[in-house]
């Protein structure tokens, strides 16, 4: 039988916590997981330019594969709020992710099947898209279920252990697949991260009797978020003004659909939507007292100020995963072995990851703390969007190395990929348990796609940055300071990041933090 939350709260009033014991099966699925993705993901850029895309024009099949990526990430992380929502209003979430897990597989199936058709591989993508976003908040939000108030100081440990885990598979498949591509094809390298997903599968299948399952609420909430919104919105004129607002401006973004691409055009909708209604829903937020209890109304106050924290993490994501795009073409110019692949730099990320967790915890926060440094969670996040700023101006100074024909060893990109991963370690491990810990019990999920959706704003600037150099104005004003395409947005992403670093820390200093973990 399944795991009660009764039996489980049992335990709460022993003295020591104790791990909950379903926890591997959990962990064991992710790492594989993760190989399955990441072991697809650093090849994709590579195989886009080296197969897919022979038929375009080689000046124009960088900036097309570049693209192609760019839009598979925002559906990657797009798709948690769709998963988010059927499980916390429908299935649950043992179910929907064991039933999108396979949708992911199939997705796998595609990619070794239609190497040679861009309509299948496509295909391809948009279904591990699917899967791989649909299920991305809910295995995070779903470890969180395992622990209550009793045992919590463990979650974060385990939230570190989860994401070493991840950082285990993307390192070997970052180094290994490179090779399989070559040596043994596309549709092996592709099939084998389809293989793993289906370890994956397996593995989260083999707990399922052991998994605490919160239930899902059976009847509609009247006060649940969206209705609490929807009453201050119609509350007074303001928050009609800020709404209507919104949706003009999203009219605005589909008509330039042509320009940047229905995917980038539906995110920015997206995106307008939420920013401009949840400015609206905000300051007319008091006035739905008379319709809903003070609970309701503070629960979705405290959902709108974690809002902001995610948008202003989105900077980080745009600089963080262009490594697998800016910096793989940036390596191709650089001088390297002739064994080593461009898209073989990136095994530096998970190595470096699977280091920095441990030390940190055991090493430098001890550390800090005894020299009088608390490191809280909004703390470590905001340096860590902070470092991801110097690394692309490290990245850009390399740049401006390689456009004056100089001969740049690739070993130095070792450098900038220490920085951003320690960056990603403060950012992204100290990430995933604090949203947790901030959602509200019957918006885990869906608090877990909006971190989610993050990286996809995130990804949504890159392509809109891209797009701007369709532009002749623009290019001719990067023209005229000098600098190359390349290093100009460099070091406009640097400064981007660093920005949203300042107004997080400033933010930061007024958010009540909240405890949302079962009692």
């Amino acid at each position: 039988m399944s795991t009660t939350l009764a039996a489980v709260d049992a335990h709460a009033g022993s003295a020591r916590p104790t791990m909950p014991p379903q926890i591997p099966y959990i962990i064991a699925n992710e790492g594989c997981e993760r190989f399955s993705f990441y072991g697809m993901r650093n090849i994709l850029t590579v195989f886009l330019m080296s197969s897919l895309l022979l038929a375009i024009p080689e000046e124009l099949r960088k900036g097309e594969a570049k693209e192609v990526f760019h839009t598979f990430v925002i559906g990657v992380y797009f798709f948690p709020l769709l998963g988010g929502w059927i499980a916390d209003r429908f299935f649950g979430k043992y179910n929907t992710i064991f039933w999108l897990s396979l949708v992911y597989c199939a997705g796998h199936a595609c990619l070794a099947m239609f190497e040679n058709s861009i309509r299948g591989f496509y295909t391809g993508l948009f279904l591990i898209a699917l899967g791989s976003g649909g299920i991305k908040p809910l295995v995070a939000s779903f470890i969180g279920d395992q622990f209550d108030k009793s045992n919590r100081s463990l979650a974060q440990k385990v939230f570190d252990a989860f994401y070493w885990i991840i950082n285990f598979g993307s390192f070997f498949a970052s180094l290994l697949m490179p090779i399989f591509l070559e040596k043994l094809g596309a549709s092996v390298a592709f099939g084998i991260p389809g293989v793993l997903m289906a370890i994956a599968t397996l593995c989260f299948w083999a707990g399922r009797r052991k998994y605490v399952h919160i239930p899902v609420a059976t009847t509609k909430d009247p006060h649940r978020f969206l209705a609490v919104v929807r009453t201050a919105l119609a509350a007074g004129t303001a928050g009609k003004v800020f709404a209507g607002l919104g949706v003009l401006l999203s009219i605005g973004a589909l008509a330039l659909t042509p320009d940047i691409g229905i995917v980038a055009a539906l995110c920015l909708v997206l995106v307008l939507t939420l920013g401009f209604g949840g400015a609206g829903a905000w300051i007319q937020l008091d006035r739905a007292r008379t319709a809903h209890p003070a609970e309701a109304v503070d629960g979705v106050r405290a959902v709108l100020r974690l809002l902001v924290l995610f948008a202003l993490v989105t900077p980080f994501w745009s600089l963080f995963d262009q490594k697998a795009s800016t910096w793989v073409l940036q390596a191709d110019q650089m001088s390297k072995p002739e064994w080593f692949k461009s898209s073989m730099m990136q095994a530096l990320n998970p190595m470096l990851v699977m280091i920095l967790i441990p030390l940190n915890n055991l090493v430098l926060y001890p550390l800090l703390e005894k020299a009088g440094l608390k490191l809280t969670a909004l703390r470590r996040m905001g340096a860590g969007i902070a470092l991801s700023g110097v690394a692309w101006i490290v990245v850009g100074m390399m740049q401006l190395w390689l456009d004056d024909k100089a001969e740049v060893s690739i070993v130095w990109q070792v450098l900038p990929y220490a920085i951003l991963t320690l960056g990603e370690v403060l950012v992204s491990t100290t990430g995933l348990e604090f949203a947790y810990s901030q959602a509200p019990a019957s918006m885990k999920g869906v608090i877990m796609s909006f971190w989610n959706l993050s990286v996809t704003i995130g990804n949504l600037w890159v392509l809109l940055s891209n797009s701007s150099l369709k532009s002749p104005a623009v290019t001719a004003s990067i023209a005229g300071t000098g600098l190359s395409t390349t290093a100009f947005l460099m070091f406009f992403f640097a400064g981007f990041a660093l920005l949203a670093a300042s107004l997080f820390g400033l933010y930061a200093r007024r958010y009540p933090m909240q405890d949302n973990y079962r009692s």
